[in-house]
């Protein structure tokens, strides 16, 4: 076989020598040295080696790099997405992993799903997908010898913890648990409970630790018709702990009492969907517990990682509300979140609750604090905000607002008790004190009417209203066309309705004894000359910032990617994040531009 042409022997070994990453692509046998870069100090690994896969040669050239300062600023400029997932995934690119003097590179397959939930907050700065985080090029298949860079996040968390001997595995300990204690906790019940339990992350605190919350239902995981969604929240302000402890009582409460064959237990189970979150804050949590009970001060663990309250970090739709109400023909219910709350600085906390809301059609919830001992429902924000203590009833008043005027769901805050960290002493009377509560607030999710509406065919109708004749409040099917509408006993006129369908109007009636929430069914014909404008007061401007859209109808869609806070100008000027890289390095990171 002759020699190939000289010409495309020098074109394979410019191409080859070119190429960032192909150095090491036969595995030679490399030099390990110890990992000393300070962003990368929580890496998986120990050691690493030079040049790097990005063909730096010395600790020096990686710290001045442009890549380096932004993985040193990834979690400023994302306000805490993706923290530290994508720190970690860079560091396994800029300080590679080495051991035994080989190279190991991080698995393709965590980089393509990091890619596909971290895009959108990169959309939202307009900034480009970092070049190195290229999946294809830097990462590699597990039958090649992968390795997963987040391991050590996961790490220490999958290990139970062994209870005293002698005790059966329903004893509940009642003392105060750490973050990891309570990670433990949560998944050793959900595994004693496995066909009736689960735990799931809705995203990370800004510091990075897991938002974990444990479910039960008969189908974990599954929304299943009729079946009503409840969700109770507790640690929202970090040094307030009575409530991020009751919850992780109750969730072994629950599963402990399932297994024993408690019919209460058992029926509630079967019946709803329980979705408990221990910690909203668990970055504040750990500043509060370092002072520990007794010695914490009244602020002290309070707001998140970023020192924002995240109790108040929600959009102000009480405001709206009280504008639209004075509208005659205007709906005040299912607000949009207007567009300017995205210009402040929002939580990833906060986002990851209201992507859960917007997720799971909820009908009741309950946020418990500490620092009082009140029970307090929308309105919180009176009409006439110099006016602390005027009573702000909604339409549902015989039944926090952000829920109740965003969503179908009804939400009260529970304040716990006077003591924001109880010293652990306290925690047993604590929780026998808030037990049944507990309990009987979940079970107040069957009260009113529930039902499915359809078309004659028998196919559901999704985001049709169920009005009540009285109560200025609507809400919405879920997409199987089931819904839930809590009510107080009593005669109720309630109407169906949805776009291209005639309405249809039943009237209800409850008994005061009644505890179980009421069949009640519509079947809506459709209308013979079209769609028509069936509320002429629906006040609707589109997609309302990065959680997702709403239809005219207040139908979310699907969340699509974060939308650009800060677009680029029409005279091409660059984004405003673009002044701080260009003055730290003299090597401009055009790669992280979009345009």
């Amino acid at each position: 076989m002759p020699p190939p042409p000289p010409l495309l022997l020098l074109t394979v070994l410019v191409f080859a020598t070119a190429w960032p990453g192909c150095e090491f692509e036969r595995n030679p046998a490399v030099t390990c040295v110890d990992l000393q870069l300070r962003t990368c100090s929580d890496a998986a690994y120990n050691h690493t080696t030079f040049p790097t896969l990005l063909r730096h040669r010395s600790w020096e050239v990686v710290e001045a790099s442009s890549e380096y300062i932004l993985l040193s600023v990834l979690h400023q400029l994302l306000e805490g997405q993706c923290n530290p997932d994508l720190r970690l995934l860079g560091c396994a690119v800029l300080a590679p992993r080495c051991e035994g003097s080989q190279v190991r590179r991080p698995c393709r397959h965590i980089c393509e799903g990091l890619r596909e939930a971290c895009q959108p907050a990169f959309d939202a700065i307009d900034m480009a997908w970092p070049y190195f985080l290229d999946c294809h090029l830097y990462f590699t298949s597990e039958d090649e010898g992968c390795y997963d860079p987040l391991e050590k996040l996961r790490g220490g968390l999958e290990a139970d913890e062994a209870l005293p001997s002698g005790l059966p595995p329903t004893f509940i300990r009642f003392s105060h648990h750490s973050y990891a204690q309570m990670v433990r906790v949560l998944r050793r019940t959900a595994s004693r409970c496995a066909h009736v339990a689960r735990t799931y992350s809705i995203g990370r605190s800004f510091d990075g630790r897991d938002l974990l919350v444990i479910e039960f239902s008969s189908r974990p995981g599954q929304h299943e018709l009729m079946e009503p969604e409840v969700k109770l929240i507790g640690n929202i302000h970090g040094n307030e702990v009575a409530g991020r402890e009751m919850l992780i009582y109750l969730a072994q409460y629950l599963c402990s009492e399932y297994l024993l064959g408690n019919p209460r237990i058992q029926r509630l189970l079967n019946t709803t969907r329980i979705h408990l979150l221990p910690s909203m804050n668990p970055d504040g949590y750990e500043v509060a517990a370092a002072e520990g009970a007794g010695y914490n001060g009244w602020t002290s663990g309070r707001q998140n990682a970023q020192n924002l309250d995240l109790n108040r970090n929600f959009p102000d739709l009480t405001s709206e509300y009280y504008q639209l109400a004075e509208t005659r023909g205007v709906r005040s219910d299912h607000i949009p979140i207007p567009q300017h709350y995205w210009w402040g600085k929002v939580a990833p906390e906060t986002k990851a609750i209201m992507k859960w809301m917007q997720t799971i059609p909820f009908v009741l919830s309950a946020s418990l604090h500490g620092g009082d001992l009140v029970v307090s429902y929308p309105f919180d924000f009176s009409k006439h905000p110099q006016e602390e203590k005027m009573f702000s009833p909604t339409p549902d008043e015989k039944m926090s607002d952000f829920n109740y005027l965003h969503t179908n769901c009804f939400e009260i805050t529970v304040e716990l008790g006077c003591v924001k960290f109880p010293p652990e002493e306290a925690l047993y009377t604590l929780w026998q004190h808030n037990k049944e509560s507990l309990l009987n607030f979940v079970e107040t999710v069957h009260r009113g009417i529930k039902g499915v509406v359809m078309d004659k065919f028998g196919k559901p109708v999704k985001n049709a209203r169920i009005l009540v004749k009285g109560i200025r409040h609507d809400i919405t099917t879920a997409p199987d066309g089931d819904y839930w509408r809590l009510l107080p006993p009593g005669t109720h006129i309630v109407i169906a309705q949805a776009p291209g369908y005639t309405k249809v109007i039943k009237k209800v009636i409850l008994p005061a004894r009644m505890k179980r929430a009421g069949r009640v069914d519509f079947i809506l014909q459709p209308l013979g000359v079209g769609p028509r404008n069936f509320l002429h007061g629906l006040r609707r401007t589109g997609p309302h910032g990065p959680l997702g859209g709403a239809s005219s109808l207040g139908e979310a869609t699907e969340p699509d990617p974060l939308r650009a806070r800060r677009q680029p100008s029409a005279d091409g000027s660059k984004p405003w994040w673009w002044s701080y890289f260009t003055s730290l390095s003299t090597h401009r990171p055009r790669w992280l531009l979009k345009y």
